[in-house]
């Protein structure tokens, strides 16, 4: 099993890299084409500005590499974000792979950006495979995503939003699995078996 976590200029890249390891799971950290084209896996994580971020995968052709992978890919917060159509921050055209928007929280008067836990509302979906309904997860973000068609599971903070989307061989969540104790290390591990 080859996993290769994207590297780009976004930062919560290592603590995806850990989280592997304490599954037990080698992970390659890699901006080389060539190198996430042999992966069995692609986790795309990150933490960071919406329109930076594009302007590096772009520079580095790991838009186009993005959109065309065949294998399981997984984005993770800032990643979730950039694979959605357009988003509100930085005024940012994105990769695209959801047909939605990534919003400002404008909407609620709790504090922005949400830092900390909340729980997750998700469907009978093999990435949430032995997670307990309403589980809590750890969220750091000024941003979220619409309702979705795509959506496979929706998180309330002040307004319900999607924080899981699944369409074909791309998985994506708000939260960060990876500081998510033994619940969000669960996921990584149903992301790691899917086939």
């Amino acid at each position: 099993m080859k996993v290769v976590i994207i590297k780009y200029n976004a930062g919560n890249i290592r603590s995806v890299y850990f989280a592997m390891q304490r599954l037990g799971i080698e992970a390659f950290i890699s901006d080389d084409i060539e190198t996430i084209l042999s992966a069995d896996k692609i986790i795309f994580p990150g933490v960071g500005e919406a329109s930076g971020a594009m302007d590096y995968l772009k520079q580095k052709k790991l838009d186009t590499l993005i959109k065309d992978v065949k294998q399981p890919l997984l984005g993770i917060c800032l990643g979730m974000q950039l694979l959605c159509n357009y988003s509100e921050e930085g005024n940012t055209p994105c990769l695209g792979i959801f047909n939605v928007t990534v919003k400002k929280f404008m909407h609620t008067n709790l504090k922005v950006p949400q830092v900390g836990w909340n729980t997750i509302q998700h469907g009978n979906h093999p990435l949430f495979n032995k997670v307990k309904q309403n589980e809590y997860m750890y969220f750091v973000h000024s941003y979220y995503i619409e309702q979705s068609a795509n959506a496979i599971a929706t998180t309330c903070y002040g307004i319900e939003y999607t924080s899981a989307l699944c369409k074909d061989n791309f998985y994506a969540v708000q939260f960060h699995p990876e500081k998510s104790a033994d619940a969000g290390e669960q996921i990584l591990r149903n992301f790691i078996s899917i086939r």
